[in-house]
């Protein structure tokens, strides 16, 4: 794709971050990330190790070592061997592969003194209603005439500081990249930068032993991919401008992340579990998306604003509670609602953003956009299989797999066309989303021949389903 043509694309548009909200505790708690491993169709019993947190997980098949298994992968178009069965279906699928957490921002300073912010505030309510209840009734009385005489010049005050805190939001709005959503970023783009330096120390020193030399061929592969989609969107000032670093680790865990000053760190089990290349440079494109629309930033910027507000009503709250367990109840019910009406919202909003930008920057990288929407089948169709319980979207910092998948669907018609615009080649074979949902139906099919095996005649009146090769 040349510089002129893809500067005139049209790239405007609407993810998952979990960031620090002022915790020292949390700042240690980086990145999470989990495991877990579906076993076979006939035996559903899951074993989970969960790394730090939670967020990478592998499915992979538990029959012994010696017997013969045939693997469900998805090829460079998205098909499934001619011939598989469903017992021995290795499914690698579901995991975010966005930090869980991330690094808070500077000043560091604010990430101290928060919970100090939120002692101060239990103190002064608790120190305001021990003084309401030591007034004798008369001075109570006599408070109560006075706030009514003065109920104007009281909302005068409440009104003012309401002001200040609206004046205050809508003057720190800008405008995040390529999309051109208004956000609100209280702290520099250099500040964070600075301290993703320390987070990449981090990394490095826990990391240091096993890090991939350049000549391994897994790590070529990597620096290959991104190197493609960084010089595939150039014309964009937030990817030209950030050197992007590659560093590939050898962990079984699946997870990829990219800290906001261009540091790339891939693990070996995500390139064990991507069925292709296309899927590897959607999932880089997503990640590359997030540091470059200054999502850490947003995010922390974001729940410091909120849970400065948030420093008011606690106050109010252990003020106006009789008793101080009626106090914690009160104030785990008001962090709560932050967290499920706010917080986790505003995080799967940016997941959705860095899927978007995510697909562009690797449709105009000539990547076969359509596998994007395979890959989240794909962990849906694992979760499917192993019988989880689905929780509701509002539970989760990630939209649902069902629906990152449609999100992505109805997406992919314009990535298409970002993709005719920059001269890449044409794409040959089926859409790889036709021969991913043929394969389930044969996978379902070949299930249910097992489950009934006094069907087979019944079955054989049947025409059989049979899958175009590439």
């Amino acid at each position: 794709c040349t510089r002129q043509r893809c500067q005139r694309l049209d790239l405007s548009g609407t993810t998952r971050n979990w960031f620090l909200t002022g915790s020292p505790d949390s700042y240690r708690n980086f990145i999470g990330k989990g495991q877990r491993c579906l076993l076979n169709i006939s035996n559903t019993k899951v074993y989970k190790n969960v790394l730090h947190s939670s967020g990478r997980f592998c499915f992979q098949s538990s029959q012994p070592l010696g017997q013969k298994t045939t693997s469900l992968w998805i090829n460079s178009v998205g098909q499934l061997p001619h011939r598989f069965s469903a017992r021995n279906a290795q499914i690698i699928t579901s995991f975010h592969t966005s930090p869980s957490l991330q690094a808070a921002p500077v000043p560091l300073f604010w990430i101290i003194v928060k919970p100090a912010q939120k002692l101060f505030a239990i103190i002064l309510g608790r120190s305001i209603r021990n003084w309401w209840k030591a007034l004798p009734p008369n001075k109570r009385e006599l408070f109560k005439e006075s706030a009514r005489k003065n109920k104007w010049k009281i909302l005068l005050g409440v009104s003012s500081l309401g002001f200040l805190f609206i004046m205050f939001y809508f003057t720190h709005l800008e405008e995040t990249p390529i999309t051109g959503r208004a956000r609100l970023l209280v702290f520099g783009k250099e500040h964070f930068r600075e301290l993703s330096q320390i987070e990449y120390d981090m990394w490095m020193e826990e990391f240091k032993s096993k890090m991939l030399p350049e000549t391994d061929a897994r790590y070529q592969v990597v620096e290959r991919v991104v190197g493609h989609l960084s010089e595939s969107n150039k014309d964009i000032p937030q990817v030209s401008v950030l050197k992007w670093v590659i560093h590939v680790v050898d962990e079984p865990g699946v997870n990829a992340f990219v800290l906001p000053n261009g540091q790339v760190f891939v693990f070996t089990g995500l390139l064990n579990a991507v069925s292709d290349i296309h899927q590897l440079s959607f999932i880089l494109g997503h990640e590359i998306a997030h540091a470059v629309l200054e999502h850490a930033a947003e995010k922390a910027s974001l729940v410091h604003f909120l849970d400065f507000l948030s420093l008011i009503f606690l106050t109010m709250i252990w003020a106006i509670c009789p008793r101080d367990s009626l106090a914690v109840v009160g104030q785990w019910i008001q962090s709560k609602l932050q967290e499920f009406m706010f917080d986790r919202p505003y995080s799967r909003t940016l997941e959705a953003e860095a899927d978007k930008v995510g697909l562009q920057f690797a449709a105009k990288a000539c990547v076969d956009v359509r596998a994007s929407s395979v890959f989240w089948q794909q962990m849906e169709l694992a979760e499917t299989i192993q019988g989880q319980p689905k929780l509701p979207e509002w539970l989760s910092t990630h939209p649902s797999h069902e629906n990152r998948a449609e999100h992505l669907d109805r997406l992919i018609p314009e990535a298409l066309k970002i993709r005719e615009s920059c001269n890449c080649p044409s794409l040959s074979g089926p859409d790889p989303r036709l021969i991913f949902k043929l394969n389930m139906q044969h996978l379902l099919e070949s299930s249910k021949d097992q489950e009934n095996p006094n069907s087979t005649k019944r079955d054989l009146s049947k025409p059989k389903l049979d899958f175009p090769h590439t």
